[in-house]
């Protein structure tokens, strides 16, 4: 039903703000009754208890349904059985990146591996547009196997960043991320190829 994040992000902006649209009206229901001079029969309550029912029903079945449409869900569930498209293997050390290709490129629909090893701290890898928009990220753990099995989805230039803080190093004088590279993976649409520069 996904295909990215960002489809993933609006349908849940419209779902939380509705939600919590239900919570405020059951707050001000609430709220109302307290102020009331006369004192409501315990059967009016009825009603009262059955929208909070309503309303843990539609928390837990928005999850539930979420859960299934997310496409990387089953990707995750399932990696030991998918082989993957592309692999890349790439080290960190140092708070510089150790890329086997810049950019990375990839083709729209292939899955890829992202093997990131870090001989030092920890350190995030991060995936993300050029609005700023997260793709996606991992925490990358020294002497761990640190892998992500991603499905792209969308074509274009993303850049890679570290989403953990890795201590002042990761920054100069100016503030600027040190471990920030432009469009270090594009991937190519089936009908049309992204510039690479």
């Amino acid at each position: 039903m996904f295909q990215t994040s960002i489809e993933l992000l609006k349908f849940h902006w419209v779902a939380y703000t509705i939600y919590a649209l239900f919570i405020v009206s059951l707050i001000a229901w609430f709220g109302i009754n307290l102020t009331r001079k006369e004192k409501i029969k315990s059967i009016v309550r009825i009603p009262f208890y059955g929208y909070i029912g309503f309303l843990v029903a539609a928390g837990v079945g928005h999850h539930i349904f979420t859960y299934n449409a997310i496409p990387w869900v089953e990707e995750d569930m399932k990696r030991h059985e998918i082989k993957p498209d592309k692999s890349f293997k790439i080290v960190v050390a140092n708070h510089k990146w150790q890329l086997p290709a810049k950019p990375m490129v990839v083709n729209e629909g292939d899955r890829v591996k992202f093997h990131v090893t870090s001989k030092d701290l920890t350190y995030g890898f991060g995936l993300f547009r050029d609005d700023g928009t997260m793709v996606f990220q991992m925490q990358v753990v020294p002497n761990y196997d640190n892998d992500i099995l991603w499905t792209f989805n969308e074509c274009g230039k993303f850049n890679i960043t570290s989403t953990e803080y890795a201590g002042p190093a990761q920054y100069d004088e100016k503030g600027n991320d040190l471990m920030f590279v432009k469009h270090g993976v594009v991937v190519q649409c089936k009908n049309q190829k992204v510039a690479i520069k």
